[in-house]
């Protein structure tokens, strides 16, 4: 249900951002593909980046996690931990756990980026094969196709309530529903989907640029909150909930926090390589995670402790989200800076978390068919098509959809970390990746690696078993850790060890990053 002028601009937006032909026109992609490929595994945007001319500096890795550690999602997991029987000084202590163990997962993820240069996609042909590595990439995929259309309906909630604001005449239209869905908010979540998908419509180098612009306003608006919330409980603040924990049960559920900390950004330190395949080098890779990760997330937990202690000191209420506060600022024309603030920060989010990870997916779906603009547009038309809002108040398709896809991301993990930096310790015979024969080392059997396989299904078993049966309620806030465990040491005992391994980087084959 896309207004006629949306779906003309985004489809003007795909021609100009492609060059030398409109994308729309035939079917398989014109481009030249390097003699030794297969045409198969292989188009412009899943080709590995030259190592000359990258352009994800320190600051441009630092600003993914500007935004989307202050994300709303984040925002309400770590406030309602004070529900939960947590304090201040446990909400940090926690957040750091998690920030620890996120900054060594995501370094690691990193590093094999800016070694090959290719997207996790074609990643996972390292250690799924040539074919098989569509278990991974897709998996990937759906989850984030779904989450994509439900936070763009997530934001399209806010901006209804902004243009109400500034136009009145459109409550009306609030009230009036087609599919589960008002008037007023298909109109709302039409103009955010094509902003997305106009974005993405212009490559990575794009989305970079989007995020090193946003996260600046991210972060200023969120300190600017804090600082409204503290001036007007008059510099006190509630430390402790109504329900304080202690003892045993409090580092039980600080140690819980702190791996579903970790758990949620399952899905990202699975493809963060498809960031770091762009950076300039190793040392703007940690850097940009040191300052993104453990000094971010430390700021981030400090606003969400003067959030919720100063609104219990002002009214005695424990807010859910930040957007709970920002209904509450009495001047309308702030009102509108912190409702613009929190758009810009849910799209930054939803470009880097959901649209990226699909996008390549399809793209190594259908190579010949659908390059990195293509793809992004089915992904967002089937995020569309999905109809999020229901999905979202469906708690059925949450928790078993979306929770049994999600058991699978740890073992993946697991997999893919311990066949790259245990089986093969680090060596990678890039070009490889793009032949599909027989003898190729990727190919294994039939392009599906049965070690692989093997690890896979009782890792992810285990991992639903957890996430679904009662009696394992227990283990459920460490089910990444154990599924992601689990998956590396099934792995580690069936693959073969002790092979020699060719070490060939891409460079015959790559292209320039911001093709």
């Amino acid at each position: 249900m896309l207004l006629p002028e949306m779906e003309g601009a985004v489809m003007a937006s795909i021609k100009t951002a492609e060059t030398g032909h409109d994308p729309l026109q035939g079917v398989t992609l014109s481009e030249t593909i390097p003699p030794d490929v297969s045409p198969g595994l292989y188009n412009r945007d899943l080709a590995p980046t030259q190592q000359q001319g990258r352009t994800w500096s320190a600051y441009n890795i630092f600003a993914l996690w500007a935004n989307d550690v202050h994300s709303l999602g984040n925002y309400s997991f770590a406030i309602g931990l004070f529900a939960l029987g947590l304090g201040g000084w446990q909400i940090l202590t926690a957040l750091s756990f998690g920030a620890l163990f996120l900054f060594i997962l995501l370094t690691m993820s990193g590093y094999m980026g800016i070694k090959t240069g290719v997207p996790f996609p074609v990643m996972s042909r390292i250690s799924f094969g040539t074919r098989g590595a569509q278990i991974p990439a897709l998996i990937r995929g759906g989850v984030a196709i779904v989450w994509f259309g439900i936070q763009t309906y997530l934001a399209s909630m806010v901006l209804d309530v902004l243009l109400i604001a500034l136009i009145p005449g459109l409550a009306p239209l609030a009230q009036q529903m087609v599919l589960g869905l008002s008037v007023l908010g298909w109109i709302s979540f039409s103009i955010l989907w094509v902003v997305q998908v106009i974005i993405a419509c212009y490559g990575m180098e794009s989305i970079r640029k989007y995020e090193a612009c946003a996260g600046p306003v991210i972060l200023v608006t969120f300190v600017a909150l804090a600082g409204w919330v503290l001036y007007s409980a008059g510099g006190e603040l509630r430390w402790s909930p109504p329900n304080a924990l202690s003892g045993g049960a409090m580092w039980a559920q600080i140690l819980g926090a702190a791996s579903l900390w970790v758990a949620i950004y399952g899905t990202f330190v699975l493809n963060f390589c498809d960031f770091t395949r762009g950076a300039v080098s190793r040392r703007a890779v940690v850097m940009g995670n040191f300052w993104g990760i453990p000094i971010n997330m430390l700021i981030f937990g400090m606003i969400v402790v003067i959030l919720t202690g100063g609104q219990l000191v002002i009214d005695g209420t424990l807010i859910q989200s930040p957007t709970d506060v920002v209904q509450k600022i009495p001047s309308k024309p702030l009102l509108i800076i912190a409702s613009l603030s929190l758009l810009i920060l849910t799209i930054a989010v939803n470009l880097m978390a959901n649209f990226v990870a699909p996008a390549f997916a399809l793209a190594n779906l259908l190579p010949r068919h659908l390059d990195f603009r293509r793809a992004a547009v089915v992904s967002a038309i089937i995020g569309f098509a999905i109809l999020p809002w229901n999905l979202y108040n469906s708690p059925i398709v949450i928790v078993y959809f979306l929770g049994g896809l999600g058991a699978f991301l740890g073992p993946l993990f697991g997999i893919v970390m311990a066949d790259y930096w245990l089986i093969r310790k680090q060596q990678v015979d890039v070009p490889s990746l793009y032949i599909d024969d027989a003898s190729g080392p990727y190919h294994y059997v039939g392009g599906f690696n049965p070690a692989a396989i093997k690890a896979l299904i009782p890792s992810a078993a285990i991992s639903l078993l957890i996430a679904f049966l009662p009696a394992l309620h227990a283990l459920s806030q460490f089910s990444w850790f154990i599924a992601a465990g689990l998956g590396a040491l099934f792995y580690w005992l069936i693959a073969p060890k002790g092979l020699s391994y060719v070490d060939r980087d891409g460079e015959a084959i790559a292209v320039a990053t911001n093709h």
